[in-house]
This record gives structure tokens, C-alpha cells and sequence, in this order.
């Protein structure tokens, strides 16, 4: 008898269900909800002509004075199994997210807003509008508090090599290979300390330079991997939220802070609507905001 294992057939990949939203009715079936605002003429305005996901129209359900921006999505592909589904395969956790943002970012290009988690789902709109009932108070808050209010991305990264030492001048009449090695593991040792220090400074001036400027500051884990945009060792990934009336003198402290630092880079980003200060508690579905109805 043969030790050799019988080939298996290879499993085909899951596949997704349907998603199209277009001819779904919102007021009766699942809404995939973007973001929050007043319940004014300018959200509804700001959001004409733009589509949600797979070209659903974007339309706005309003209760106490609020306003969230939704889409019909087919009910299959976005209940719990349906939505899990679709965040795991890249290539429509892609679309999903890109839509997402031209959505929220066409509306805050024209009022304040909230944005919603990725994969914020309410059964219907009649969920939704209990939402906005429910939270109005605190949703009308951070509202206020996010008028005029912009944020920006600051990111720094220890370049690649910056702690590489510049080898020693050879002593053909002192050295002996042992030597050559210790010495050059010492001044390896001595450049990365200083590349650390002069990075653990930059941040420290980045940050108190930025507070001048920001009313609040989240920082965010620093990405790595699949996850970073370019090269090097991303050491800070913070967002500030920053007054309209700040944002130039908010950009000059950050650079000023990072000018002349060899071996440190500072990246700017913005503005953005506001993602990272925007979610007051029990605005969303429980849990990862993911397939979760209301």
C-alpha cells in the first residue's frame, strides 16, 4: 500500500453574496448608514448626485433635528454572515471602505458631520430615526463641538538606515580582526542610541508644538507592515482636530518641529472629516459595527 496521500481537490473560495442595494427600499429594508449631521437642506444637498454602494442612491432620514446619511443594501449580502463576508475579501472590504469616504468626505465638504463606523448597519430607517431620537443630545454635542473643525494626520518615521554607523578608519598596525568587529559593534550600538534620541526628541517637539495649535489629539497605533503607506519605521500615527482659524499655524509648528532632523521624517495629512473624534457612545450598532442591525 502507497504512503503517498490522494490528492485532494482544491475548495473553491466563498462566495460573497449578492450586494447590489439599487432598487431596495430603505424605509423597509436594511440602510447602510454613512454619517450623522443636522438635519438641514445643505446635508441633503451636499450628498445629490453622489452614489453609495454598488450606485445605491445616498439619502438622508431625519429625526429631531438630525439627519444621517443612508443606502438601501440588498438584505442578504449585509445581515451578520452577509456583511462578515465582504470585510474579509480585499477587494470588496475596498469598495466598501471607498465609498464609505466619498460619501462622508462630500458631506463634510459642506456641513459638519459624524462619520459612522465602516459597516454600520440598521435594519431599516425607522431604526435609524430611533437612533437619532435616542442620541440626539449627545449627537447634537459633538456637533457642536466638531463645527469648524477639521483633522489632520501627523506621522513619523525613523528613516530607513538612520541608525546605521559610519564604519571606522582601519588600523592596519593596532587592529586585529577581533578588534575591527568589537569596534564596529560599538559604533553601531552608539549610532542607534543617538538615531533613537534624536526621534524620541522630534516626536516630543512634534506633539507639544501641534497641542498649541489642536483642541484634541488621539493617537493611533503606528502602522507596520501591509498596513504602511511608504518607507521606513512609523514611530507616531496621531490625528488632531484642528480650528479652521489654526490649521496654518497648526502645519508650521509641526514642521518647524521636525526642520533639520536627520534621520526623522515627518508626514502631514488633511484635512480630513473628522473619523477619529466623531463617535459619541451608543450612536452605532453594539459591537465592531460590522453586519450588527438595530
Amino acid at each position: 500500500m502507497s504512503d503517498q496521500a490522494t490528492p485532494q481537490a482544491p475548495v473553491p473560495p466563498a462566495r460573497l453574496p449578492a450586494a447590489s442595494g439599487a432598487g431596495a427600499d430603505p424605509e423597509t429594508g436594511p440602510c447602510y448608514a454613512y454619517a450623522i449631521g443636522r438635519g438641514t437642506p445643505e446635508l441633503a444637498d451636499a450628498v445629490a448626485g453622489v452614489s453609495g454602494l454598488d450606485g445605491a442612491g445616498v439619502r438622508t432620514v431625519c429625526a429631531d433635528g438630525l439627519g444621517a446619511l443612508v443606502c438601501a443594501v440588498a438584505p442578504d449580502a449585509f445581515d451578520t454572515a452577509g456583511l462578515r463576508a465582504q470585510l474579509e475579501n480585499l477587494e470588496r472590504l475596498t469598495t466598501i471602505a471607498r465609498s464609505h469616504h466619498e460619501v462622508v468626505a462630500a458631506a463634510s465638504a459642506a456641513t459638519t458631520v459624524l462619520p459612522l463606523r465602516l459597516g454600520t448597519v440598521y435594519r431599516d430607517a425607522s431604526r435609524v430615526a430611533q437612533m437619532l431620537r435616542e442620541h440626539g443630545a449627545a449627537l447634537r454635542e459633538s456637533l457642536d463641538r466638531l463645527a469648524g473643525h477639521a483633522e489632520w494626520g501627523v506621522k513619523v518615521y525613523a528613516e530607513p538606515g538612520a541608525g546605521a554607523p559610519t564604519p571606522p578608519a582601519a588600523d592596519d598596525t593596532t587592529d586585529t580582526p577581533g578588534r575591527a568587529y568589537l569596534q564596529r559593534r560599538r559604533a553601531a550600538r552608539e549610532a542607534q542610541r543617538a538615531a533613537d534620541r534624536t526621534a524620541r526628541e522630534v516626536v516630543a517637539r512634534v506633539r507639544a508644538g501641534a497641542a498649541e495649535w489642536a483642541v484634541d489629539r488621539v493617537a493611533h497605533r503606528p502602522q507596520h507592515g501591509e498596513l504602511a503607506s511608504t518607507n521606513g519605521e512609523n514611530l507616531v500615527n496621531d490625528a488632531y482636530l484642528v480650528g479652521a482659524e489654526h490649521v496654518d499655524a497648526f502645519q508650521a509648528a509641526v514642521r518647524h518641529a521636525a526642520a533639520g532632523a536627520a534621520g526623522v521624517r515627518v508626514e502631514l495629512t488633511g484635512p480630513w472629516a473628522p473619523y477619529s473624534f466623531a463617535t459619541p457612545p451608543g450612536a452605532e450598532p453594539a459591537g465592531e459595527g460590522s453586519g450588527h442591525e438595530r
